[in-house]
């Protein structure tokens, strides 16, 4: 039997009242799943979600597959990639009364709950599904950000170096930055200085004590 969801619940699969059997549902994922999670670093995709569920009596088991893609930065020109996705998992769904902690492959339900939302479980796959490293092919990345990112040599590295010395010093708000900022550190060092000072002042004191006490006690 296949399903296919009302938007207003997307990745809800409703199983109260089915009976023992097995069931098909197909969701569609587009960026808006993406946005709802305001850290994510997916920022759009389109995604086809099937799940075969097999209702049994005291238990839902569900084969989940993710196929599309998605459009994250690339990791060598930071422009928009696109990252194809295939995901295949298993969740078993199980019912008890007392609180269970999700493990990401068993979900526990209130035996009076009639819905499983499987939202953040789509999301987690296919942030899970995506590779290690995000780069285009070989080739299409953008030309003028790999320029601005390229490897120089310690030849043009000495030079860029020697360029920056030679500029005049900040003016404006930066110079005032730039003193604050060589207050602060003197400031800093003088204090570091003040506290060696006093330890070793103190030390200085207990080791006399010590002395003086070893004088003492010869006497006795």
């Amino acid at each position: 039997m296949e399903v296919r969801m009302d938007d207003t619940k997307r990745f809800v699969i409703a199983y109260k009242g089915l009976k023992p059997g097995q069931y098909t549902f197909r969701f569609e994922v587009d960026g808006g799943l993406f946005a709802a999670y305001e850290n994510s670093e997916i920022k759009d995709g389109h995604c086809r979600v099937e799940v075969v569920m097999t209702r049994l009596e005291q238990l839902l088991d569900l084969d989940i597959a993710i196929a599309g893609s998605v459009v994250v930065a690339c990791d060598r020109c930071l422009e928009d990639c696109e990252i194809p996705i295939d995901y295949r998992g298993h969740l078993a769904v199980k019912f008890s009364d007392e609180v269970q902690e999700y493990d990401g492959e068993v979900l526990w339900l209130s035996p009076s709950e009639g819905e499983v939302d499987l939202t953040q479980y789509i999301y987690e796959s296919i942030v899970l599904a995506l590779p290690y490293q995000r780069v285009h092919p070989e080739g299409k990345c953008n030309p003028e950000m790999m320029a601005r990112f390229r490897i120089v040599s310690g030849e043009e590295f000495a030079a860029l170096e020697a360029e920056a010395e030679q500029q005049a010093p900040p003016e404006g708000e930066w110079a005032k930055l730039a003193s604050l900022k060589e207050r602060m550190e003197r400031e800093e060092l003088e204090a570091q200085k003040e506290a060696l000072a006093e330890e070793l002042t103190s030390e200085a004191e207990e080791c006399e004590e010590a002395l003086a006490d070893g004088d003492e006690e010869k006497k006795l």
